[in-house]
């Protein structure tokens, strides 16, 4: 397990370095790349802005179930570490945490494209942090799935 580390640089480069580290062969499978950070509110953020991150899921055969509809299993994969990578973004660095509970709901489906995650970060905690995601096809920008998580910060 590796030791928590705090950086005022943590950035997307840490962040990919992180999804090729700390997770599972199987995750790295799923084609994700981590596409933004947002760990400080921009000067015209709203008073509701959360920190988060933008995952991107390549589209693959692989991923999909008959009918070429990419698959819900890996849908909720993307989110569940898409969450991570924004828990992350708003500590500011790598802590180990583990996944309480995730909520999805499917809007429709995705299909011939890759899929995009924002996930944001509605409460960083010291014992749990909480987020919702939003999952957008890539090819249209429309909403494919919301989620909601609940972490334990280990």
């Amino acid at each position: 397990m590796q030791q928590q580390q705090t950086s005022a640089s943590f950035g997307v480069d840490e962040a990919r370095r992180v999804l090729t580290d700390v997770f599972a062969p199987w995750v790295q499978d799923l084609g994700l790349s981590v596409e933004a950070l947002d760990h400080e509110p921009p000067k015209d953020a709203a008073s509701d802005w959360q920190p988060g991150a933008i995952l991107r899921m390549a589209f693959s055969e692989r991923l999909c179930r008959h009918g070429g509809v990419v698959c819900g299993q890996a849908l909720m994969a993307l989110a569940d570490t898409a969450m991570v990578i924004a828990i992350l973004a708003a500590n500011r660095g790598y802590r180990p945490m583990t996944t309480v509970d995730q909520t999805t709901h499917f809007m429709r489906a995705v299909a011939s494209s890759d899929v995009l995650a924002d996930a944001r970060v509605v409460r960083l905690g010291r014992t749990m942090s909480f987020g919702r995601v939003t999952l957008l096809s890539a090819a249209d920008n429309k909403q494919v799935a919301m989620v909601s998580s609940a972490f334990a910060m280990l």
